[in-house]
């Protein structure tokens, strides 16, 4: 027996024996407000002893066969009547998007859209348990814990109203009686706002109740610390894999000299969700992708969306060019609308250049489609038209250059790629596009140095006399396959 057991044995001893349970006051928890757990009630209950039959209970037995019968057959005559409300009610709890564990349920939640909340497991255990709210779960560590939290975020509630009082003390007072005039006043504003807007964060961070919210996606983001978990989740691995495509695949600097991210911009083909750098099929693409954008700063703002194609190849320069696959301007975002069909956008104000399917035509490379959002200048929109004027030929499109023209400044990024497949000469042929036919060789390239004159031990042994030893050179002037012809 090894020294686990021998250790484990007096343990497993007691576990056996009957506990005998003692009165619910040893339970009780003078230092806590909450109410006591229902495991801590009182187990035992008293059953009415079961009374001696009587004559009329004699009598009754001797019909019972006959009420058994009776009652059978209006079992089975109502059991059919009442199993399609059944099979209903069971439908409508495994369609419960807070309790479902069931796969195909899931599935049809999200193309509802309205996907289950948490994880598999969360919803299993609210499933199988008392419907009790979060923050009267009855530990009396965890309350405890609340109570100090509580009191913190009192402080920090006072802090914030101090910061307010300032604020709006600053606003009114006249420029001219601050010192340094309307640029020091603006400058200060800015100041406690920013400090205002980390003390509301600082008020919520450690509350379990917001945590919770946000890990199951019911955060509301029109509130600071819902924002900044979310951005604190994205500069975790979605902002790390988009600064490595960006680094691997040129995009600096081969569209833009310097860029940045600071917006989450996630790409949906047809419910699909596609990630960073990926290889798409050409058919997936023939219909115009949906965005998922989720700014991180309060408010509303116009953006430019921008798809274009920075591998079109050119036989005639021998190098590639731009082509622009998608423009569109003065499309509002804001952190509580993340979803931007770029299908949906209004025509007359916002559609310069329609969409135009990914393609790559055979022998070339892959081509790297890359996705732009643009933010406008606050307050400032985009004349339509004059978009349509400049880009409607889509080739030879620079990013660099409509930045600068219009003043804009790039936020969100993604990016996609696609190669020549079985589908892309249907694609191109649908979309009326040219070029199906055509395919890309490599050319051989010679070099451009002279001929080395054999040195050593070849040049010494070129005679007829070494013609024995001519299999074993390499590189003698007129020699085959090791015989000189």
């Amino acid at each position: 027996m090894s020294s686990c057991q021998r250790v484990a044995r007096p343990l497993v001893r007691a576990l056996r024996q009957d506990p005998i349970l003692p009165s619910s006051s040893q339970f009780s928890r003078p230092l806590s407000k909450t109410p006591s757990r229902q495991d801590e009630a009182p187990t035992t209950s008293l059953t009415p002893p079961i009374p001696p039959p009587t004559s009329s209970t004699t009598i009754s037995s001797k019909n019972q066969p006959q009420a058994t019968a009776a009652a059978a057959a209006t079992t089975t005559t109502g059991s059919s009547s009442s199993s399609e409300p059944a099979k209903i009610r069971i439908k409508g709890s495994l369609m419960d998007r807070n309790t479902t564990t069931v796969p195909w349920a899931e599935r049809k939640l999200v193309r509802l859209g309205t996907p289950p909340v948490g994880s598999r497991r969360r919803r299993a255990a609210i499933r199988t348990s008392q419907n009790l709210p979060f923050e009267q779960l009855p530990y009396q560590c965890f309350q405890e814990a609340r109570r100090i939290l509580h009191e913190d975020r009192q402080e920090k509630i006072q802090t914030i109203a101090k910061e307010l009082a300032k604020i709006k003390r600053l606003e009114e007072t006249p420029a001219d009686q601050v010192v340094g005039g309307e640029r020091v006043k603006n400058m200060r504003l800015a100041s406690l706002r920013k400090q205002a807007e980390e003390y509301k964060i600082l008020a919520d961070i450690n509350d379990p109740v917001v945590k919770r919210r946000f890990e199951d996606g019911l955060g509301d983001m029109n509130k600071p610390i819902y924002r900044y978990l979310a951005e604190r989740k994205w500069r975790g691995y979605p902002y790390r894999l988009l600064r490595q495509r960006i680094s691997q695949l040129h995009i600096v600097p081969d569209v833009l000299p310097k860029f940045d991210p600071t917006m989450d911009v996630q790409l949906y083909f047809r419910r699909i969700k596609v990630e960073p750098g990926e290889i798409l099929d050409s058919r997936i693409t023939e219909v115009p992708p949906r965005l998922r954008v989720q700014c991180f700063d309060a408010g509303e703002r116009l953006v430019s969306v921008v798809v274009m194609d920075s591998d079109v190849p050119n036989a005639e320069t021998d190098s590639f060019d731009r082509r622009c696959h998608y423009l569109a301007a003065n499309v509002p975002i804001s952190p509580t609308q993340p979803s931007l069909p770029l299908g949906k956008v209004n025509k007359e104000t916002q559609l310069a250049v329609p969409w135009l399917p990914a393609f790559s035509q055979k022998g070339a490379p892959y081509h790297r489609l890359s996705i732009f959002l643009l933010e406008q200048k606050p307050g400032e929109t985009i004349d339509i038209t004059k978009l349509r004027e400049l880009y409607s030929s889509r080739d030879g499109f620079s990013l660099k250059s409509y930045r600068d023209k219009f003043g804009l400044k790039a936020i969100g990024f993604n990016i996609f790629r696609t190669i020549w497949d079985d589908g892309t000469a249907g694609v191109m042929e649908r979309a009326g596009i040219p070029g199906a036919d055509i395919e890309f060789k490599h050319k051989r390239v010679y070099s451009l140095k002279p001929e080395k004159k054999q040195r050593g031990w070849e040049a010494k042994r070129q005679k007829p006399k070494y013609r024995g030893l001519w299999k074993y050179s390499k590189r003698i002037h007129g020699l085959g396959i090791g015989r000189r012809q």
